[in-house]
């Protein structure tokens, strides 16, 4: 029903409230706000072992620490690059570090392909084993490695103790089952018909093996070569047990031993030491957070 305008007659206008934004998807909002604040908790101890390698000697020891410094300094820097062999004990963490990589992603790609595509005995049992072999803590294990490595260091050289080839072997062990097992999974998405139409267009199947299947895996290998990559460089353990008089041949977890001492530990040295250890894994997750985010989601399709 309308009423006719009448010339001159005006009409008073009902006040509007002030709308509120809505908010949509609270939940969305609340799963966000969560998100932040664990990454803040998580960001936190970063941020403080930062600050704690740019401080003054003065504000480290400080009864009242304070999450901040007015006065930045890199006396820690400059002791930690100072000290003797230091560069060695860097370039020894990335051999060590990347031949575990390279080595337990390909045997790791190739074992997870043969206990996915093949049928054979002792198969399912393989798999047990590789599930039990992460249960045994690696503290039990040092001591038998030990001895393991100081035979086999009589019969072969290299991998015998005070060798690099200590350290590599025992990550490498320890790298392939957790390897098999998330590998099994990528090479199970990829369809077998995919091989089936690669053969029939006249595909070997070592050809299919790298050309094929392995770019389709790569996430996969990826996410396996970070967690190679981080338990390696982080080793102290074996680095400690393995290495006894060997110096040289010593990684960069040992040089913090360095600024531990019997007057007072140096805490400003320790953190800048943690500091330069953290960066080639920061470097190392950055040049691969693509494919760690990847799948196989529409890359392959029956």
């Amino acid at each position: 029903m309308s009423f006719p305008r009448s010339a001159g007659v005006r009409f008073p206008r009902i006040p509007r409230f002030p709308r509120f934004p809505r908010i949509r998807r609270p939940w969305r909002l609340a799963a966000e706000a969560a998100a932040l604040l664990t990454a803040a908790v998580v960001a936190f101890p970063l941020y403080w072992m930062v600050l704690s390698a740019v401080k003054p000697a003065g504000e480290v020891q400080s009864e009242r620490p304070r999450p901040w410094t007015a006065e930045p300094s890199l006396d820690a820097f400059r002791r930690v690059f100072g000290q003797q062999d230091f560069a060695r004990y860097f370039l020894n963490s990335l051999l060590v570090a990347g031949t575990v990589v390279v080595v337990s992603a390909v045997v790791a790609f190739l074992a997870a392909t043969a206990v996915t595509r093949f049928r054979f005995r002792f198969r399912t049992t393989l798999l047990v084993m590789f599930l039990i072999a992460q249960m045994v803590p690696v503290e039990a294990l040092t001591i038998p490695l030990f001895f393991l490595l100081r035979d086999a260091g009589q019969t072969v050289p290299g991998i015998g103790l005070n060798t690099l080839g200590s350290l590599i072997l025992p990550h490498i062990a320890f790298s392939l089952p957790f390897a098999i097992w998330m590998l099994r999974g990528f090479v199970r998405a990829v369809p077998e018909a995919l091989e089936e139409a690669a053969c029939l267009d006249g595909a070997s199947r070592s050809r299919f093996l790298w050309q094929i299947l392995f770019p389709l895996v790569f996430p996969g290998l990826v996410a396996t070569s970070v967690f190679s990559f981080i338990s390696t460089w982080n080793d102290f353990l074996f680095a400690k047990s393995f290495i006894v008089s060997a110096t040289e041949n010593s990684t960069l977890p040992m040089a913090l031993l360095v600024f531990f001492k019997d007057e007072g530990n140096d805490w400003g040295g320790i953190m800048a030491a943690s500091t330069v250890m953290t960066v080639p894994v920061l470097v190392f997750f950055v040049l691969v957070q693509r494919r760690l985010v990847s799948g196989l989601g529409g890359a392959v399709k029956d």
